[in-house]
């Protein structure tokens, strides 16, 4: 039914919606990170249309055609606009979205550790990373806040595996997660597309 159907992805999106935030953006005194809260909270959005892209009629058969034809439009929708910015989008930002998922999929196989339960919780975080590759020269976390992010970035220490992560595997955007963590999901590759697509999704 629509109820059960969506049971799991809307509840998970609820429990996140109401405790991450504090753990994924840290100190959210910066407009990146209050930025990061916010899409967070628009989360069940994301996931009530990636499970509709996944089966809208499956999902629908209950609600009625002209709903269940509504709904699965704006799902297709979204899946369409993600791919048509990875297509449109040859500039730099596109290739350093590609380089931050594939480096993101081989460190967690390297090091053992899994992505969030909630996938857009890393689509985000690749996100930040991707653009402050392009901005700074090199991965930075996204997650902090900084009074000077070229310096930072020229230091290294937060830089993508950061100091803490290489030495504790303690991931403060929790984008990489040891197994035992309760919001590790059983996942270590995540692709290019539903990255796009999750952000796409997202207010």
């Amino acid at each position: 039914s629509l109820c059960s159907f969506l049971d799991r992805p809307l509840g998970k999106a609820l429990v996140f919606a109401r405790s991450p935030p504090l753990r994924l953006v840290g100190m959210a005194t910066s407009s990146a990170a209050r930025r990061l809260a916010v899409r967070m909270a628009g989360r069940v959005l994301a996931l009530l249309v990636l499970a509709l892209s996944m089966a809208p009629a499956r999902a629908f058969q209950c609600a009625g055609p002209r709903l269940a034809a509504v709904l699965a439009h704006t799902a297709r929708a979204h899946t369409a606009r993600a791919h048509a910015r990875l297509s449109e989008d040859s500039g730099g930002g596109s290739k350093s979205l590609k380089a931050m998922t594939m480096f993101s999929n081989a460190y967690t196989k390297n090091t053992g550790t899994f992505f969030c339960s909630d996938p857009s919780i890393a689509a985000v975080v690749i996100k930040g990373l991707a653009e402050h590759k392009d901005e700074l020269g090199a991965p930075l976390c996204p997650c902090r806040h900084y009074e000077d992010k070229v310096a930072e970035a020229k230091d290294g220490f937060w830089n993508c595996p950061c100091t803490p992560m290489r030495e504790r595997h303690e991931c403060h955007c929790m984008l990489f997660l040891k197994d035992d963590d309760e919001f590790a999901g059983d996942r270590q590759e995540i692709s290019l597309e539903e990255v796009a697509s999750l952000i796409a999704s997202m207010p």
